[in-house]
């Protein structure tokens, strides 16, 4: 039976190990130089604030001239015709005072492709009521063919109108814009071409300045068919 030997390391053996090397540590100058500027930055910064933002100013002007020399110029955009005209109608309208309507209307605006097929029936509505509303009419395919007196004379510059396109919009500012020529027109109606209304006895002899809603209220209660 083999016994184990237990080695115990001795004296000579721990001299004739190697001693590990102790190595000196060299000191990050670098961050120490780097941290001194920092301060120093800031503490000028803190002391001499600079009167002006510049990215220039700690340095002289002749030494940031060349620089600013490869900078390009600042150009300012040339506005479009479109632009020009709506910030000169902007600042008109924001300096004039607000219009008092002493014979307040509504303006009903159809937008259509050709001739209403209901004339007949906005005339019995609006019948007794004149001078109270305004009409205006944007045909895009046709010119339309009036079955009613009252829409004669009524249709305003027109363009070709793609439903669910920029176009559509356009014809509608062409409405309202034409509509607002009128100071005494306050309400403004956006209408179809097969949009009608059953007569509701009475509802332009109440006219007021709940005249907007009584509208669409009367609307709910008797229309046929909305597009």
């Amino acid at each position: 039976m083999k016994v184990p030997r237990v080695w115990q390391r001795g004296s000579k053996d721990m001299t004739a190990m190697p001693h590990p090397r102790h190595r000196t540590a060299k000191k990050p100058m670098w961050i120490i130089v780097l941290l001194s500027i920092v301060c120093v930055s800031l503490i000028r910064a803190y002391v001499y604030p600079p009167r002006r933002y510049s990215t220039c100013y700690f340095f002289a002007s002749s030494v940031c001239t060349p620089f600013k020399d490869w900078l390009p110029a600042v150009t300012r955009r040339e506005l479009t015709d479109e632009e020009v005209f709506s910030s000169v109608v902007i600042r008109d309208l924001l300096s004039m005072p607000m219009p008092v309507s002493k014979n307040p209307k509504i303006a009903f605006m159809f937008l259509t492709p050709g001739s209403l097929p209901f004339e007949k029936l906005w005339e019995k509505f609006l019948q007794g009521h004149e001078g109270r509303y305004s009409i205006y009419i944007h045909a895009s395919r046709e010119k339309p063919v009036h079955s009613s007196p009252l829409f004669v004379g009524r249709e305003i510059r027109s363009e070709k109108v793609v439903w669910g396109r920029v176009s559509m919009v356009d014809a509608e500012k062409r409405l309202l814009g034409n509509a607002l020529l009128d100071i005494d027109n306050q309400f403004f109606v956006l209408l179809s071409d097969r949009f009608s209304i059953i007569l509701a006895k009475g509802f332009l002899s109440q006219f007021s300045s709940s005249m907007l809603i009584s509208f669409f209220f009367a609307w709910q209660l008797y229309s046929t068919t909305y597009i």
